[in-house]
């Protein structure tokens, strides 16, 4: 008979493979659910395509975008009127009719279109063209205070009610809430309005019931939902809108939402049956591209500033930053190198932000360094360029963000610098946040990613079918004429996992970085592990093998709360118990320009020396091949013709040494 103590062991040891297979078929039933909806999706596409709806549907196809695609609805005339006479516009872009169509004839509609889009058109023509007044709800405070700026020079008589609005001005509005003959078309407020003013929330039944209310407009809607990227608990609260005035209409608006964010809005605003009118993600010409993000700053500042002066000199642009500082820095060297650049973010003096604002519509100002908080409400068109300074913290937020570029439709660049330690920076930040770390990873494999289609990526993640053929080599990945071939990199993370088991045992945690340093033989002694021979891989490929083995659930973060800070660590993660199996393989992808393929074995205690020699193979055959730099890469782009110094970086190739998949 076995010892209790080891038959603990080999229960431990099963209970851990069972977790293992657990999570593997969960991941195969989720697949499995994702296929079969993006199935459905294309019967739908397919159906609709042939003007047949798919079984279940409305009878009069009031749900499809082709029944309010028509100019002979009785309003025709006056939408068209006020469109060209009020909003100074020759035509409707992308689903903007449609949308007005069906605002006019007074349904529920939830609108996802892309950032530049035109979405708030498809709210403002109905109000002008309705009798009442169209509430407005929206995030920020700043966003309503342009829009209010931009009806102001239209003519059409709008208001913003917030917490340092006058009485005076709030008496007005509540007066004009209810006159039926008033000149007031939209009412702009934050969703805390609604949550908690017992006063307004009053007037507005009043103007319900003497039907002024003409249609409810929630913005960012997304931010209803606890799984979007932009959470707000408030918006939750606006689902008394529907339930308080049933009678009214209601579009909510959105530039980026996934269909699971989007059902879960419209069972928040009680609006389940509404028609949703989704515009495609595609900015056709945006030109994606993800960079190496160096890491000495100086050289790093350099590459951006080489980047502006060669394909963008004299040309509008936006570089968005992971924080305050990192924005005030960042110009500060942008400025001693001469570029036109000035600060925007959220704890800045209102005055100079608007300075800047202001001198960069102007052309006074090239290039606004900023955070997040620059981007709701503005509308330059001719921005031929975003650059990320670091990752967004989602895909969401990426897209959003770089849809800024480009919106007179003419070729912008959207250029991401991706650096292995913004993982982690932005991991604490987000740690608390519902699915931040979810949606951080999102983002990270799309950094990850030197293979698919960028459009490809994107689609996927907002549930799109999308084919790459029809990217026409407007991304990195699609310029790339380089073969891909696949690595095995079992060894390594058998590697890993020795290391930080031996830390754990000594009661010690290791951050991402120490363990990168135990892992090439460097930093603390006790944190190496004598049988693990240190790869001679540069130390960008060591971080990308890490981050894989990161998302992939080999390894995992641990975070430690602190006075100031918060700090994260890696452990083994829940997938590790699989390699036990020797016969488990885990791969990355590898650039290469050669054709002969080269593999890298899994290291075995016995012999790692050998895997190591046959990674530093690869690793030399990459080197050699002699990749192209960024400026010299021919492609369709904005400023592709613009010849740039030849840089003395390599940071910012397009050929990347090692690809994760």
């Amino acid at each position: 008979l076995l010892f209790p103590a080891v038959l603990e062991e080999v229960l431990v040891s099963i209970e851990n493979e069972l977790q293992a297979v657990e999570m593997q078929i969960q991941e195969l039933v989720d697949k499995q659910q994702e296929l079969i909806q993006k199935k459905m999706r294309v019967k739908n596409l397919i159906k609709q395509s042939s003007g047949d709806l798919e079984a279940g549907g409305s009878k009069d196809t009031e749900t499809s975008a082709e029944a309010w695609n028509k100019k002979d609805f009785p309003w025709y005339e006056k939408i068209k009127t006020a469109l060209q006479g009020k909003f100074k516009l020759q035509k409707f872009r992308s689903l903007q009719l449609e949308t007005v169509n069906a605002a006019m004839a007074g349904k529920d509609i939830f609108l996802v279109m892309p950032t530049g889009g035109g979405k708030s058109l498809c709210y403002q023509l109905p109000a002008v063209c309705s009798d009442g007044f169209t509430l407005v709800i929206c995030p920020l405070i700043s966003l309503m205070e342009d829009q209010l700026m931009v009806l102001e020079q239209l003519g059409i008589s709008a208001a913003l009610l917030n917490a340092s609005s006058s009485k005076e001005h709030v008496k007005w509005v509540h007066s004009e809430m209810l006159n039926r003959n008033s000149q007031l078309k939209l009412i702009y407020v934050t969703p805390e309005k609604i949550a908690k003013s017992k006063m307004f929330m009053s007037k507005l039944e009043k103007a319900y019931q003497a039907g002024c209310l003409a249609r409810v407009a929630v913005d960012e809607v997304h931010c209803c939902s606890q799984w979007g990227h932009d959470f707000r608990p408030d918006y939750k609260s606006l689902g008394i809108l529907k339930r308080q005035f049933p009678n009214t209409p209601l579009i909510g608006l959105t530039a980026t939402a996934t269909n699971h964010v989007l059902k879960d809005a419209q069972k928040i605003l009680h609006v389940q049956k509404c028609i949703t009118f989704t515009a495609s993600f595609n900015r056709p010409n945006l030109y994606y591209e993800v960079r190496h993000k160096p890491s000495n700053n100086e050289d790093f500042i350099e590459d951006i500033v080489r980047t502006i002066n060669g394909r963008y000199k004299g040309l509008s642009g936006i570089v968005y930053c992971f924080s305050q500082k990192d924005s005030e820095q960042v110009t500060v060297s942008l400025q001693k190198l001469g570029i036109k650049a000035g600060t925007y973010h959220a704890n800045m003096d209102a005055k100079y932000k608007t300075k800047v604002h202001k001198g960069w519509a102007a052309n006074q100002i090239q290039v606004v360094v900023a955070t997040v908080a620059f981007g709701m409400g503005i509308d330059k068109p001719d921005v031929r360029f975003v650059i990320h300074h670091s990752m967004s913290k989602s895909m969401e937020n990426y897209y959003q963000e770089s849809g800024r570029a480009g919106r007179d439709d003419q070729k912008a660049d959207c250029i991401l610098y991706y650096g292995f330690g913004d993982i982690f920076r932005i991991s604490s930040m987000v740690v608390m946040e519902n699915v931040g770390q979810e949606k951080l990873y999102d983002m990270v494999s799309y950094c990850q990613n030197m293979n698919k289609c960028r459009r490809v990526l994107i689609a996927h993640h907002f549930d799109e079918v999308w084919d790459s053929a029809n990217c026409n080599r407007m991304c990195d990945n699609c310029c790339r004429e380089n073969a891909c071939e696949k690595m095995d990199v079992t060894g390594y993370c058998r590697d890993l996992i020795k290391i930080l088991e031996q830390a754990e045992s000594m009661s010690e945690k290791l951050t991402p970085l120490k363990l990168i340093d135990a892992w090439s033989g460097k930093g603390v002694a006790k944190f190496r592990v004598a049988e693990v021979t240190p790869p001679k891989h540069p130390r960008e490929e060591l971080e990308r093998i890490i981050a894989h083995l990161l998302l992939q659930q080999y390894l995992k973060e641990d975070f430690s709360f602190t006075a100031f800070a918060t700090i994260s660590y890696l452990k083994v993660g829940p997938k590790a118990h699989l390699l036990r199996n020797e016969a488990h393989v885990i791969t990355i992808e590898g650039i290469t320009n050669r054709k002969s393929v080269h593999k890298v074995k899994p290291s075995q205690p016995s012999n790692s020396k050998g895997s190591v020699k046959n990674a530093q193979t690869v690793s030399k055959a990459v080197q050699d091949s002699g990749g192209k730099k960024f400026q010299e890469h021919k492609r369709p782009g904005c400023g592709s013709n613009l010849k740039a110094k030849k840089p003395k970086l390599e940071a910012g190739g397009v050929d990347q040494p090692v690809v994760i998949d």
